[in-house]
């Protein structure tokens, strides 16, 4: 039975590729591909820090994901050759910090505190963002906590940050359900031994490497199937 259902935040509760509408009222027909390499480039630099200090008491290169966000996306115009003023910049910016959750976002986690399960978030995020898109998204009151990788200045896919979950909870590996859709986050979140449920929105193939996850699905609502079935 699962004690704890642990959520990614970004791409899996709040879509990061909703800023490419605004992106693309900025951008004129570069909006999508604005938003796809600014997500790619934000995740690219996540690991430059990790791997390349993986201190357990911290990467000395870390800086907080508002600032790898907001360098990222400065990159990105930079390679696609778009001109970013401030106000540009301040605007998107602006929407990161209060991105749109996914539909069933709020529903599931509303249901799974109903059936008294635990709940969190664990995030690359830093811990004053995550406060920000939680807030806006009216999540705050059906989670038990917000577990931001600051703590340990190490960002997933190190084990240190996965790790976090079993410090601010009374758990054990087996009685945590990780839930993310991305396919690197479920790889390594299974890596370091936590079951593993992929929201797979859009069909991808996973990872060709290590295990898969012991769930799969399309959508937040079957992971309510899944704690049902354990219950």
């Amino acid at each position: 039975m699962y004690k704890l259902v642990a959520f990614d935040a970004y791409g899996t509760l709040f879509d990061v590729y909703s800023m490419g509408q605004l992106a693309e009222e900025i951008f004129p027909g570069h909006g999508q591909a604005l938003a796809l390499m600014w997500r790619d480039r934000q995740i690219e630099y996540t690991r430059l820090v990790t791997m390349s200090d993986p201190d357990p008491k911290g990467s000395k290169h870390y800086l907080p994901f508002w600032d790898l966000t907001e360098r990222s996306l400065r990159y990105v115009c930079k390679r696609m050759g778009l001109h970013l003023d401030a106000a540009s910049e301040k605007r998107l910016m602006d929407q990161y910090a209060k991105l749109t959750g996914f539909e069933d976002s709020l529903s599931v986690l509303k249901t799974l505190k109903q059936r008294h399960m635990a709940t969190a978030i664990l995030s690359n995020g830093s811990r004053e963002m995550l406060a920000t898109v939680v807030q806006a998204n009216g999540l705050t009151p059906f989670l038990d906590k917000v577990v931001t990788i600051e703590d340990v200045r190490l960002f997933k896919t190190a084990p240190q940050a996965y790790e976090l979950l079993l410090k601010n909870f009374p758990v054990q590996k087996h009685e945590v359900l990780f839930v993310s859709s991305n396919a690197w986050d479920a790889l390594c979140a299974k890596w370091f031994g936590y079951d593993v449920f992929w929201v797979n929105r859009l069909g991808h193939p996973f990872e060709e490497i290590g295990e898969r996850p012991n769930y799969e699905g399309k959508s937040l609502t079957q992971v309510l199937d899944v704690i049902q079935a354990h219950a």
